[in-house]
């Protein structure tokens, strides 16, 4: 896709998020894989105020080529990148209601939250949630890594949600999905709510 295009595109669904309260001051970052490496939103960026030609470029090794400096939060994106299959896009937000549910003790590491919606499952499948480092810390990429690509979206705890896309359309309505189904699930905790069954989820998976 057109750089131009591209850069256009991460300005505009970082506002509608930020506008709609998925994020918060300066926090979540948003990241498009180039032929030649990958644009990423700038360090201490409000995406609710990106500008096109401040967002950051960088090349395949992930050095800065033009633009203002990127996120501290590289690390992440590139494990995303490195281990999910056909990943064009990497969404990591601040959003309160998945931020919550990876702070609960009962959380499964392995699956985050119950299939309640058939979008959950058919936009996000299964969410990992990896123990708490700091914001930026480097160990962050190599739990992402240890996951070995089996997940698109993430949960690391006390932080929020990163979601690997095939585009960033893509890893934006999922990121939302998440956000949603962790709004339901807190909604519903302690209410034995109905989920979608094995056979449900199977054939929601084969279409």
């Amino acid at each position: 896709m057109d750089e131009t295009k591209l850069r256009d595109d991460i300005c505009r669904f970082g506002k509608s998020m930020f506008d709609r309260g998925l994020t918060m001051g300066s926090t979540g970052n948003i990241s498009v894989r180039l032929d030649d490496g990958w644009l990423v939103t700038p360090t201490n960026a409000s995406l609710g105020n990106l500008e096109p030609d401040r967002l950051s470029k960088l090349d395949i090794n992930g050095q800065l080529v033009s633009g203002d400096k990127p996120t501290k939060e590289v690390p992440l994106h590139t494990a995303m990148y490195d281990t999910v299959k056909n990943s064009g896009a990497v969404v990591h937000l601040h959003s309160t209601h998945s931020v919550a549910i990876s702070m609960l003790p009962g959380t499964n590491p392995q699956d985050a939250l119950p299939p309640l919606t058939a979008y959950y499952v058919m936009r996000v499948g299964r969410t990992a949630l990896i123990p708490y480092h700091r914001p930026g810390d480097p160990v962050i990429g190599d739990a992402i890594r240890g996951l070995a690509g089996k997940y698109t979206s993430v949960l690391l705890a006390n932080h929020g949600p990163v979601m690997a896309g095939k585009s960033l359309e893509a890893a934006v309505y999922a990121t939302e999905e998440l956000e949603e189904t962790s709004k339901l699930h807190l909604l519903t905790l302690g209410l034995n709510p109905r989920v979608l069954t094995d056979d449900q989820i199977s054939a929601l998976t084969k279409i």
